[in-house]
């Protein structure tokens, strides 16, 4: 089975790719958080140091591009393959606002023309310098049944992986994905497909899987895996728990590498906050606890209030 890891915005960074995969491993393919290049470049000096192949030594990672203008798209996948990378990711799923504003993301599939033409001069490019380009999608921005058509294009093309998160842009990231049209792309497209979407437990997947009659491999995760970083381990059969050990190496791995790259504290610790809005189910501590560690402005206060939740 392989195991594929989300991209998150502000969350999955180089910083946490290495520690994740220096502690718990099991991931067949870490997927970078986009970039989104534009007329003034391909990417910014910090989306490049994040995707530095010596940031990510020994880390099986595809950059993920977003924009709707091919010609952008093309100057980063070309200084992307400068920099090693023989794939890289379209992303057609992001539902931020913001992003949507400018008809990127999700915004983009309802523009079909236009897509074909991008797609079109993506993988002509892609095929005169053998470069894989795989997408990530949703079903579509206003109405699930977008889908149908969207299959239909993308089938023209060679996707190296078509990864199905089967919500529309409106979904966000609420309620039940819409399981019935990931069975359809499994009976129409002629792309790799890979599933995305709610899986967080075990029992999640079995579901998914009776519903689908086959376990769909491989799998993409995100919110799931930073939520219990042990869940990769318990679908692969390598463990059944959670392990207590494993998480505590992680956080402090964490810790301390953000200290080496942020300051003053208070920055530091809003990026641990933010990985603690996932953690927090992990533990029993009070309520008091977590409002408390919420509110911590400086490491002694932080590390206090962490190690006697963590202690528990």
């Amino acid at each position: 089975m392989k195991i594929y890891f989300a991209p998150l915005e502000g969350i999955t960074g180089y910083i946490f790719r290495n520690a994740y995969s220096g502690i718990y491993g099991h991931i067949d393919k870490f997927f970078a958080p986009f970039i989104s290049p534009n007329a003034k470049g391909p990417m910014t000096p910090r989306e490049r140091k994040d995707l530095d192949p010596e940031n990510n030594n020994g880390i099986n990672l595809v950059p993920q591009i977003l924009t709707n203008r091919s010609d952008c798209f093309i100057d980063a996948a070309k200084v992307l393959r400068e920099m090693g990378y023989n794939e890289v990711n379209l992303n057609l799923g992001c539902p931020s606002g913001t992003v949507c504003a400018k008809g990127k993301g999700a915004a983009f599939l309802p523009e079909t023309m236009e897509l074909q033409k991008f797609l079109d001069d993506i993988y002509s490019f892609a095929v005169s310098c053998d470069m894989k380009i795989s997408i990530k999608t949703r079903l579509g921005y206003y109405d699930p049944d977008e889908f149908y058509d969207l299959v239909d294009i993308f089938n023209d093309f060679p996707v190296s992986e078509l990864i199905i998160h089967p919500r529309i842009r409106s979904d966000f990231y609420k309620g039940e994905p819409r399981k019935e049209y990931f069975a359809y792309a499994l009976e129409h497209s002629k792309c790799p497909l890979v599933y995305n979407g709610n899986i967080f437990t075990g029992r999640d997947y079995d579901e998914l899987s009776t519903y689908l009659n086959s376990s769909p491999d491989p799998v993409m995760l995100g919110r799931g895996l930073v939520s219990d970083p042990s869940l990769a381990d318990k679908l692969k059969d390598f463990t059944a728990e959670t392990d207590p050990v494993k998480f505590r190496r992680l956080h402090d791995t964490l810790y301390c590498e953000y200290q080496k790259v942020m300051s003053p504290d208070i920055n530091v610790l809003h990026k641990m906050r933010d990985l603690w809005s996932y953690w927090q189910h992990l533990f029993d501590g009070s309520e008091r606890d977590f409002k408390r560690l919420l509110k911590a402005k400086k490491y002694s206060e932080y590390e206090e209030i962490v190690y006697h939740i963590i202690q528990q």
